[in-house]
């Protein structure tokens, strides 16, 4: 996610955060362009006049919308990863169980920001930066899990770092289009014969 100065955020009275949660199920369950604000503002029993007070527009709420998904997101995958084991070879399989338990409970449809990002494509939309960043932020993770990865050189670390990030990402679609059984645990399954094929090297 970008900056603090590059992206505006609310402050959430307890009317906005109704607002939001409606918008949330709505945007996710049915799509941004398709869900308006009369809409959100029904949904969460609130007047057009409150939601426009508050966000100003609907790209803002959209903008919150994502960010407090991906907020959520994160605090939820810290928590594993503070609890899993020390090694660095352990804990890469935790962020594909993380995803797997949060799609379980939140993700029936796949991942909210490639599903956004199939709506908001303009980078001159608010809410493009919490997109990009957030993809960008799970890159870095995985490089970064991969770079403590005990015997790997730097350029195998990156490498393995972008692989991952893509088996990752790849998994949540499929979850999302339903194609085959449980694509994140087949994911995470890849990941491991990754790590095994890199650190034999």
């Amino acid at each position: 996610m970008g900056t603090s100065e590059e992206l505006r955020r609310i402050a959430m009275t307890p009317a906005a955060r109704r607002a939001l949660a409606a918008a949330g199920r709505l945007f996710y369950d049915r799509g941004i362009h398709a869900v308006g604000v009369d809409l959100i503002a029904a949904e969460a029993g609130v007047t057009k006049k409150t939601l426009y007070d508050r966000f100003g527009s609907k790209e803002q709420i959209v903008v919150e919308y994502l960010a407090d998904r991906d907020e959520r997101w994160r605090a939820f995958l810290a928590e594993r990863l503070d609890a899993a084991p020390p090694a660095p070879r352990a804990r890469i399989p935790v962020v594909f169980d993380a995803s797997r338990a949060w799609m379980s409970d939140n993700g029936s449809k796949g991942c909210s920001m490639v599903n956004a990002h199939a709506e908001i494509s303009d980078p001159a939309h608010p809410a493009h930066a919490v997109i990009t960043g957030q993809k960008q932020w799970m890159l870095d993770l995985f490089t970064r899990l991969a770079r403590d990865v005990e015997g790997l050189g730097p350029d195998v670390a990156d490498r393995l770092g972008r692989t991952l990030m893509l088996l990752h990402e790849g998994a949540l679609v499929a979850h999302g289009l339903k194609v085959f059984p449980d694509p994140v645990a087949h994911a995470r399954e890849e990941a491991e014969a990754l790590l095994d094929e890199a650190t034999k090297r």
